[in-house]
């Protein structure tokens, strides 16, 4: 059996562990190319049951260790989905989050597993970027990958340009904008919450393009945590 290490450039991505094999199971079985199963003595109901549904859906089955050591998966996970990576379109008329240059795998899951949970279903990401197929992301969405439309642009006048009913809301250090507050308060639909790299920020040119938000915070810290802070960001633009 053929077995790589992930790359930026494969063609498949890998979901780690029952919760994730589960979920994709339910909402994309089309893109499973296989699932592995790691060797053990005895398997729970619920492994038995995904076991099941893969059968029932046609979906090989293989039994090995090595997939489990290659990817240095834990040894509570018994189960490793790899999928075809599918490329997908935004809703225009839907709301928007955009992230510009997001880097660290771990943000980015939690980031799609919070805008899910505020039902925010579109994602646009500007490079460099770090890859949201990769299996780290796909470990920290918890599955929220596989409900979500994500798009990569070149940069946001191509974003802008497919994308020109939206209001644009760009979150920055400048204590001068609008608070997160009162932009929420007279928002317009569709919109798009703007927010940059966890070290950098945005540009400065994005005070240009988009209306500028401050979230008010203490002075004794520099800034947010990039994924607290759009936790709040949507809290706010979609609470009624």
């Amino acid at each position: 059996m053929k077995f790589a290490r992930y790359k930026h450039s494969s063609e498949t991505s890998y979901a780690e562990g029952a919760t994730l094999v589960f979920e994709l199971l339910k909402t994309k079985p089309e893109i499973i190319t296989q699932i592995f199963l790691r060797p053990a003595e005895k398997y729970g109901e619920d492994i038995a049951k995904i076991l099941k549904d893969a059968e029932v859906k046609n979906i090989p089955v293989v039994t090995s260790s090595k997939p489990f050591n290659v990817l240095g998966a834990k040894n509570a996970c018994l189960l490793i989905a790899e999928f075809k990576k599918t490329e997908t379109e935004i809703n225009p008329d839907s709301n928007h989050l955009l992230l510009v240059n997001p880097s660290d795998a771990g943000n980015l899951g939690t980031i799609m597993r919070t805008a899910l949970a505020f039902n925010i279903r579109d994602i646009a990401i500007i490079p460099p970027a770090v890859d949201h197929f990769d299996p780290k992301t796909v470990r920290a969405s918890m599955g929220a990958l596989f409900h979500l439309n994500i798009h990569i642009f070149p940069d946001f006048a191509a974003y802008a340009a497919q994308n020109k009913n939206h209001t644009t809301y760009a979150f920055m250090l400048n204590k001068s904008a609008e608070t997160i507050l009162e932009a929420s308060q007279h928002e317009s639909e569709p919109w798009t919450i703007v927010m940059g790299n966890e070290a950098a920020g945005l540009p400065k040119e994005y005070e240009r393009l988009c209306k500028s938000v401050y979230i008010p915070q203490s002075d004794d810290v520099d800034s947010l945590n990039l994924s607290i802070a759009t936790a709040l960001a949507l809290y706010e633009f979609t609470k009624k």
